[in-house]
């Protein structure tokens, strides 16, 4: 279903394979940046107390419509739809204002939810329009208000401890949002230094140019936001903003030229986002799921085929139908991949260190049918199977070239955050064969920062399609 990744730079010097343990890490330098210890995700506010007055709220608009001691059926179905349709705001620092429209608004669809439930259940005791509008009424003014305490709580605690961030990107940008918050102190964010690769003369921020810098004012200031003001920063400080996520950060896009009406989101007047990176806040038990059902199935609808290719294998090239090569898995974790034999290697180090066999011209015409067709590739349903990989993700590679690889491409290391698995948006997308690392890295790590299910489902869609049209490696 795919190959492995790009062919080494000419000119590489072949490396003494088994001298140094391997590590998926690039090495430490100046520019890089590592957390040197995981700390937790900075807890967001508890969602108890806004539940609280929601429910508070649903309550008090059917007893105050006279409804709740004959009709217990309507302060049930009342408090379960304020649940299912209750807002759930993203903003840095919301205020009941900007959620007044989307409050009334699903109170109402709660309340004529509830009436038509009523008037089915019995016709002759349906909710007036006198009932309705009072209860409804009186039930957003209750969650408006309730909303409205809370949210001035937090923002009178943010203003007394305000969130310590970061701002990265161009210096002149960084600075200007970076005073901006500062000359707003109630947005709830307090910057202490300005990341950037160019630093310049200008006065301002703190300039943190080196990934020892940005450690430090971590550490010091106990950051836990991070705002980024260019969106060419994703790519441009992709590892570093993946690290600062796995140090406990929060990450915000901000637009610095776009009004903030343009987006939903807004800090001193800057349209913002939140940037979800990371796989780890999602992945668990639905894709595990998917590769248990899928895997499973497989392997027992394509027995006969496993079997028949193993055979046939069997006959035309010797003993030895299955080949066993250590891998490196998720979080740099080794593990034996299993493939069907189509090429004899004449040792081990060629085994270990030999790019490609696409074009070996020693290989037998079944093993290059198995190899053309990815059959050759189907016994990793049982690794999927067994919890060594996922049917989707970055693609395995062998420790020697992850070695190398993690020390030329900084994005390159990033890839073992996600269970490896048999195909992978790089692969749907081309790269699969003698094409580039870099564009691999990158499309491994787009994967997983917006990793989805049904992205997976998706992939595994393209890849059956490309199947049928595989020229295979």
């Amino acid at each position: 279903m795919t190959a492995e990744s790009t062919v080494p730079s000419p000119g590489a010097q072949p490396w003494d394979h088994g001298c140094a343990p391997v590590s998926v890490l690039p090495p430490r330098t100046a520019g890089s940046f590592r957390f040197p210890q995981r700390r937790r995700p900075a807890r967001s506010a508890s969602p108890l107390p806004l539940l609280a007055v929601d429910l508070l709220a649903a309550l008090v608009g059917a007893v105050a419509a006279d409804e709740a001691t004959r009709r217990p059926l309507l302060v049930a179905s009342l408090v379960s739809g304020a649940l299912l349709l209750r807002p759930r705001s993203v903003r840095p620092v919301p205020g009941v204002l900007d959620e007044l429209p989307v409050v009334t608004g699903r109170i109402a669809v709660a309340w004529l939810g509830v009436a038509a439930l009523l008037a089915a259940h019995d016709p002759e005791r349906a909710l007036s329009a006198r009932i309705l509008l009072l209860g409804w009424a009186l039930h957003a003014a209750a969650a408006c208000a309730g909303r409205g305490a809370v949210h001035w709580r937090r923002r009178a605690a943010l203003l007394r401890r305000p969130h310590t961030a970061l701002v990265i990107g161009p210096a002149a940008t960084a600075q200007r949002v970076a005073a901006a918050l500062l000359r707003h102190p109630r947005c709830g964010v307090r910057p202490v230094g300005v990341v950037t690769e160019l630093p310049d003369a200008s006065g301002g921020l703190p300039v943190l140019a080196g990934g020892e810098e940005v450690e430090r004012a971590l550490i010091q200031n106990g950051v836990r936001v991070v705002l980024t003001v260019d969106p060419a920063v994703r790519g441009e400080q992709g590892p570093l903003l993946r690290a600062l996520v796995e140090g406990g950060c929060t990450v915000w896009e901000v637009d610095a030229d776009s009004p903030a009406y343009e987006m939903r989101d807004q800090l001193a007047g800057f349209a913002v986002r939140r940037l979800n990176l990371g796989a780890r806040r999602r992945v668990g038990t639905g894709k595990r799921l998917l590769d248990v059902v899928v895997s499973g199935t497989l392997l027992v609808l394509l027995s006969p085929v496993l079997l028949v290719c193993a055979v046939v294998l069997r006959l035309t090239d010797g003993p030895g139908v299955v080949f066993r090569q250590e891998r490196i898995g998720k979080e740099g974790r080794p593990f034996t991949l299993l493939k069907f034999r189509t090429h004899r290697p004449v040792d081990e180090q060629e085994a270990a260190t030999r790019w490609s066999v696409a074009g070996e011209r020693r290989m037998r015409p079944f093993c290059r049918f198995l190899r053309q067709t990815s059959l050759d590739e189907l016994l990793q349903l049982w690794n999927v199977f067994r919890g060594d990989m996922s049917l989707v993700g970055p693609r395995p590679e062998r420790p020697y070239f992850v070695a190398r690889f993690s020390q030329a491409h900084p994005g390159y290391a990033a890839r073992h955050r996600m269970q490896t698995g048999i195909t992978g948006l790089a692969q749907i997308n081309g790269l699969r064969g003698d094409t580039s690392i870099e564009d691999r890295a990158r499309f491994d790590n787009a994967y997983i920062d917006n990793w989805s299910l049904w992205q997976d489902i998706c992939i595994l869609l393209r890849t059956a399609a490309a199947l049928v049209r595989s020229t295979g490696s």
